[in-house]
């Protein structure tokens, strides 16, 4: 039951974020460009899936277990440091110089996209570099 949820929940975001144009990387950088021909569709997706979030994780942590018994994991760090900033800063340059993040990306890589598939790979590099600098490869 916990692998067909998992499948299911995939599915909804996938269709989620294709319908709301996030896996097309001109609207991403549309949104991204300030200056020039903004495009404000991503402000109410990403506000609309903030909601939802927010409203989740307060109902999640009255919980210890999931509606499918499995134990809560919610991150307890709460500080913001260094390793954060630097990697929201990294995450978001690769964001604005591709025009997807990691979600639509593997979207984009089932449609066949090979734009998709070298930010994949790349991504993926990435994290393996990471890992091995932290000494967890």
């Amino acid at each position: 039951m916990v692998n067909f949820m998992a499948l299911l929940s995939g599915i909804v975001f996938g269709l989620g974020i294709i319908l709301s144009g996030m896996v097309n990387p001109a609207i991403v950088l549309a949104f991204l460009d300030l200056t020039g021909n903004w495009d404000s569709a991503l402000l109410w997706v990403m506000s609309a899936a903030v909601a939802v979030g927010f409203i989740a994780f307060a109902l999640a942590k009255k919980r210890t277990n999931s509606y499918l018994g499995l134990s809560m994991q919610i991150p307890a760090v709460t500080k913001i440091d260094g390793r954060l900033l630097l990697g929201s800063l990294v995450f978001g340059v690769g964001w604005g110089i591709a025009g997807i993040c990691p979600g639509p990306a593997v979207v984009l890589a089932g449609t066949g996209s090979i734009d998709a598939l070298v930010f994949l790979i790349a991504m993926l590099l990435g994290m393996g570099i990471y890992q091995n600098l932290q000494g967890r490869g």
